[in-house]
């Protein structure tokens, strides 16, 4: 499989999303010892300042990673046991019988069956995969919205379950990594946050990386576009955001080159031990919140680039107008980070699903390129 970088073939097949309609994207891609960053497009539509590939950036979901890590560090600590119900350390967050039966892994891996709590959060935005009839109205009204996890808990606990304890196919579920980041406090007498930070992050050696403390990014950043399936038109400006309706589920900023060196000191088992890092690779099916079937572990997931480039690891993240790809092939020896500035740029049909858009198809050629190394243009 092809392990050098190709810098021209990279920045023609980035230059090619932007002129697909995405504002503006950047990226990072290793090879072994060799790093190549690209950027293409624009920070501002208003000014059009440039994006670079150093800027911060909301990596949502991504953020999941950095939690499960935590957890399992706890875990190895003899803190947590993956298989004790969560009743056990929050019973009056998930009391009764389903605290007993689901434990800190259905958690992590979204097995539990806790519904997301989002669209009671947002009662305006349905999840997929039935967006027909979706209003972004709850995006500007919550704006600055200061939310209460418990209560946010408190609304994936008492909607209809998503399927029963430990049954698969799981449901992806932000209530999932809330409970988690409760959890966290609760065994190491400090916020998620800062446990995150101390055994995660600062292990790392990240240093343009961590949580927001009000609604703006801070640091030079580009302006995310959020589109909502068109019904926003042009797109709006949605980086300044109170990420309390996410917290340590999916707020984490990050850069594209502080991404790729956790995800390989990750693999390297320099974040978890190698055991815990097998633990998080056991994978379970459960379904996107794009309603796709998926394998999850841990706070990971596998991809299979369209080549022959092997399996990569790692995890993708939306944030409103903004969206994040974070992989590691499983050797670590090629990595990519990529961060796009708009998001749901696809119409909806009238049954509600996303319609294909020229910029999936560039941002697949684009991804394929940086995690195989292949030249799509070269089978056309």
């Amino acid at each position: 499989m092809p392990d050098s970088l190709d810098p021209a073939q990279l920045n023609a097949a980035l230059e090619a999303v932007h002129h697909a309609g995405v504002p503006g994207l950047f990226a990072e891609v290793r090879a072994g010892d060799e790093v190549w960053q690209g950027a293409a497009g624009v920070a501002d539509v208003a000014t059009g300042r440039p994006v670079t590939a150093g800027l911060r950036h909301r990596v949502g979901s991504v953020t999941k990673t950095f939690t499960a890590a935590a957890v399992l560090r706890q875990v190895e600590a003899g803190q947590l046991g993956l298989d004790t119900p969560i009743g056990h350390y929050l019973p009056r967050l998930v009391p009764g019988d389903r605290g007993a039966a689901i434990t800190v892994r259905m958690l992590l891996d979204h097995t539990s069956g806790l519904a997301e709590y989002l669209p009671y959060a947002y009662p305006s935005l349905k999840t997929f995969p039935d967006a027909a009839g979706t209003r972004p109205d709850s995006l500007e009204d919550h704006r600055f919205t200061r939310f209460d996890a418990a209560e946010l808990i408190g609304l994936g606990v008492t909607a209809p379950a998503a399927g029963a304890p430990g049954s698969t196919p799981g449901q992806y579920s932000n209530t999932n990594y809330l409970l988690l980041a409760e959890l966290l406090a609760h065994v190491t007498g400090t916020t998620a946050e800062k446990c995150i930070t101390r055994d995660v992050i600062e292990r790392a050696g990240l240093r343009d990386t961590g949580f927001p403390d009000g609604p703006h990014v801070g640091a030079p950043h580009s302006r995310l576009y959020e589109a909502w399936f068109g019904m926003i038109d042009p797109p709006r400006d949605f980086s300044v955001f109170d990420m309390s309706f996410v917290g340590p589920s999916a707020s984490l900023i990050s850069t594209v080159a502080d991404l790729n060196r956790f995800f390989g000191l990750l693999f390297a088992g320099e974040i978890v031990s190698r055991a815990s890092l097998a633990q998080m690779r056991r994978t379970v099916r459960i379904t996107s919140q794009e309603g796709k079937p998926i394998d999850y572990g841990l706070g990971l997931y596998p991809m299979e680039p369209a080549g022959d480039g092997g399996t990569f690891w790692g995890h993708g993240g939306t944030v409103w107008g903004g969206g994040t790809l974070a992989v590691i092939r499983e050797d670590g020896q090629r990595q990519l980070s990529l961060a796009v500035n708009l998001q749901r740029w696809n119409r909806l049909d009238a049954s509600g699903r996303p319609q294909p858009h020229p910029i999936d198809a560039a941002l697949a050629a684009f991804s394929r390129v940086a995690m195989d190394g292949s030249d799509p243009r070269r089978e056309r």
